[in-house]
């Protein structure tokens, strides 16, 4: 275990359960940061992060756009949130290579265009194929500090309700993918267009489609 987080340049919980997967171990991600809070300062007191400049904000839409990824057992979800709109989209794919992360960033921009910040965490999948795309797509690209949620809140806070209100907490399997992603559409038309949001004094990050 801290063989793999030194590999995988100090690589999160998540990111360790991953790893431990391909070689046959399952552990959870608690099971994992209590090892590793008792072999590491995960934390260290007096030490600050390098400066990454201020947590982006945004007044007009497509300036930041944070992603992440959500553990679904064989599958994974990368997920994109536009901070000014809300709107989002989601990615079902079966691993966290920068291989699979530079497939999300292309499909995931399909729909965006393009945005001035993008913002992820220092996972391994938005490294490497990833890194090397994010210029086609984003003014720059902003890793947020790791250990510290609220740089990611927005992303973060769809986690939950992608939970919550469409794929729950299960573990699936890779041959569910195509249907869990069609899944995942049939409720984004639901989030976009219908669903009021609190962050949006209860509006709908689009226009609601006129229905006849």
């Amino acid at each position: 275990m801290l063989s793999i987080r030194r590999k995988y340049h100090d690589c999160c919980g998540e990111k360790i359960v991953y790893w431990l997967k391909k070689e046959g171990i399952h552990l959870s991600r608690s099971t994992v940061y209590r090892i590793l809070n008792k072999h590491l300062q995960l934390r260290p007191k007096g030490r600050r992060n390098r400066k990454r400049g201020p947590v982006p904000r945004a007044k007009a839409p497509r300036q930041v756009i944070q992603m992440d990824t959500v553990d679904f057992g064989e599958l994974y979800a990368y997920t994109a949130v536009d901070i000014y709109t809300r709107e989002v989209q989601v990615v079902l794919l079966p691993g966290l290579t920068s291989r699979d992360g530079r497939k999300a960033l292309e499909l995931v921009m399909a729909y965006f265009g393009s945005c001035e910040v993008l913002q992820t965490d220092g996972g391994k999948e938005f490294g490497g194929e990833f890194e090397k795309m994010v210029s086609c797509y984003a003014q720059r690209h902003r890793v947020a500090r790791p250990y510290r949620k609220n740089e990611q809140a927005f992303v973060e806070s769809f986690h939950r309700t992608l939970r919550k209100e469409c794929l729950g907490w299960w573990k699936y399997k890779l041959s569910e993918r195509e249907e869990l992603q069609e899944e995942v559409r049939e409720y984004l038309d639901y989030y976009h267009y219908e669903r009021p949001h609190l962050g949006l004094d209860m509006r709908t990050p689009l226009p609601p489609i006129c229905r006849i």
